[in-house]
């Protein structure tokens, strides 16, 4: 069992940053794969970004390539997601998961945070 508890969101106007944190206690944190979800109320869980256990390789959806970036910290089991730019769209809450695969599907992955909210003003 991996638990994950996400940190960071928050209200922000549009431009801003956030970082969000997903620490994880438990088994391995650094064996798995770590990826970040968003839903947004009325819409399907949506990719945001991953990374694979070791750090070495990332993935993002279109919608946030060039705005954010995923990093994990094994030594400390952390992952963290670096928002800049944010948009209205971004409004969402955010989630954190860990499995034993990299990839983008949300079931691809075995164990989830609670999430945490991102609020994007115009």
């Amino acid at each position: 069992q991996v638990q994950l508890v996400e940190s960071g969101g928050g209200l922000v106007q549009a431009g801003g940053s956030l970082r969000l944190s997903c620490a994880a206690s438990g088994r391995t944190f650094s064996s798995y794969a770590m990826g970040w979800f968003r839903q947004a109320p009325g819409k399907e869980r949506e990719f945001v970004a991953a990374i694979r256990w070791n750090g070495l390789t990332t993935s993002y959806g279109d919608s946030v390539k060039g705005r954010f970036t995923i990093s994990r910290d094994n030594a400390k089991n952390m992952g963290y997601l670096q928002m800049n730019s944010l948009k209205p769209e971004d409004t969402a809450r955010y989630y954190c998961a860990a499995g034993g695969a990299f990839v983008t599907g949300p079931s691809g992955y075995d164990y989830w945070g609670q999430g945490t909210q991102v609020t994007v003003s115009s």
